[in-house]
């Protein structure tokens, strides 16, 4: 079943909703709603050039990351050690956004999600500190001209990152952000970074299955 949401701010049981995660439909993408999603678990995916309205998700079966369970693979080691990149955090979240919504063309794909009113909602909700963004910069003699090469940005509420999106455009760039944030995720004592859906890179960097009631009880604590 897949609900239809008003100008009220709600969301109903994720245990009705689709198999593939789809709840609700609807409502608006406000600050408001955006932290009353996250906080029980849903996130807004539609494609934007063909769906009018806000589709929400929320998936029983969640993929995270546990800040100290990272894999760090040797050849990430590696790049480490060389420095070749500075990491920041919240330097230009504009910025990174809008890499991750055009870089490789993906913002003309079909399906493309990321889009203005998207792009909109988030930079409103890191203007009101419920979202951040890790910068991979190719340093340069002049700091203000080096270049931001990769990144990614999400949700932080409460113990938890809910990563959006990620981009990198040169090798493992993405990775070196992910590999920041766990580290300083686990400096603070946060409790897993929500990956929305496995993948092959989640995977290979020590991502894992659990249940939506786990998911919960570890975002309440």
């Amino acid at each position: 079943m897949v609900w239809q949401l008003d100008d009220d701010l709600w969301f109903p049981n994720p245990r009705w909703g689709e198999d593939d995660g789809l709840v609700a439909i609807g409502g608006d993408l406000s600050v408001e709603r955006l932290v009353l999603a996250y906080s029980n678990g849903f996130f807004p995916w539609y494609a934007y050039q063909m769906e009018r309205e806000p589709h929400w998700y929320c998936p029983l079966d969640r993929y995270v990351i546990f800040p100290d369970e990272i894999h760090v693979s040797h050849s990430m080691r590696q790049l480490l050690r060389q420095h070749k990149y500075e990491v920041t955090v919240n330097q230009d979240f504009d910025a990174v956004i809008q890499g991750c919504s055009t870089v490789r063309g993906r913002n003309e794909e079909h399906g493309a999600w990321l889009g203005p009113d998207i792009i909109e909602a988030f930079t409103r909700l890191h203007q009101s500190g419920y979202a951040a963004s890790v910068e991979v910069w190719e340093p340069s003699a002049d700091r203000l001209s080096r270049r931001l090469v990769g990144g990614l940005y999400g949700v932080t509420l409460r113990n938890a990152f809910f990563g959006e999106s990620m981009f990198s455009l040169v090798p493992n760039a993405s990775k070196l952000a992910l590999i920041h944030l766990a580290k300083a995720m686990e400096n603070i004592g946060g409790r897993f970074i929500d990956c929305q859906f496995e993948t092959k890179l989640f995977h290979s960097m020590g991502g894992r299955h659990i249940t939506y009631d786990d998911y919960m009880s570890l975002l309440a604590r």
